[in-house]
């Protein structure tokens, strides 16, 4: 359907990093470019300004998202108030098989490439998977359907932010925290889980501020580095959360 190749590449770009923080969408350009009506580009840029991929501005029409949105800093608290909750939960009546998929989707996180030069600067689509994967599994133990929901509206809104954090970061070990979060709750020592996972969200929220809590600007270079949510290490190729071969947190 032409709706939705059309929604998928805008999407795909904005991700990639194609457009900076705060740069305009404009409908006619974008239409243009794409050789589609301006009724479906107008179609999907609502659809990534519900995803929080983009924003629609009165009399402006729509953007990227900036830096200095205060959203980001909202969805990190909220994270770390929901999250550290449901993973108590989860170590708590997970079972074997639960933990079996913890293990698994770690070794799945660790094995897949963050990066690829064809995905653009930030990491790839099957690496942002398996690590999405990997913190759902950890929590999916705890039973609660309201709960699990709550975590993946709060994922989706933080994708973008998430992988702004790692290209911010790049020499934060993700790989490591990831790795300790594992650990923790495979022991079902609940109170570090916990406080390692406070710790990787807080991390990826302030890779997107400045010492003095003001949000700074895009600093754009051609060295790759990792996405916000699980800040890349360039020098060992592995996206924190994941392990690929750059690091990448949140």
């Amino acid at each position: 359907m032409l709706s939705e190749q059309v929604y998928a590449h805008l999407r795909d770009a904005i991700m990639r990093g194609a457009y900076a923080p705060g740069a305009p969408l404009k409908p006619q350009d974008l239409a243009k470019e794409q050789g589609v009506s301006l009724a479906v580009e107008r179609e999907a840029l609502v659809r990534v300004v519900g995803e929080g991929l983009a924003d629609r501005l009165p009399n402006r029409g729509f953007a990227v998202p900036s830096f200095s949105d205060h959203r980001w800093q909202e969805i990190a608290e909220g994270r770390r108030t929901v999250e550290p909750a449901i993973l108590r939960m989860s170590i708590e009546r997970g079972d074997v098989d639960w933990e079996a998929r913890v293990r698994a989707a770690h070794h799945r996180l660790v094995r897949t490439p963050a990066y690829a030069s064809e995905e653009g600067e930030h990491y790839t689509g099957a690496w942002a998977e398996a690590h999405r994967a990997f913190h759902r599994t950890l929590l999916e133990a705890c039973g609660n359907r309201a709960l699990l929901e709550t975590f993946d509206r709060l994922w989706t809104a933080s994708e973008l932010a998430r992988r702004w954090s790692a290209h911010r970061d790049p020499g934060r070990d993700g790989a490591e925290e990831h790795r300790r979060l594992e650990e923790a709750a495979l022991a079902r020592d609940a109170d570090t889980a916990a406080e390692v996972l406070v710790r990787h969200l807080t991390l990826t929220a302030a890779a997107l501020t400045d010492d003095s809590g003001r949000a700074v600007q895009s600093r754009r270079s051609g060295s790759a580095r990792g996405p916000e949510g699980d800040a890349c290490d360039v020098r060992s190729g592995q996206v924190d959360g994941g392990e690929g071969r750059r690091r990448a947190d949140g």
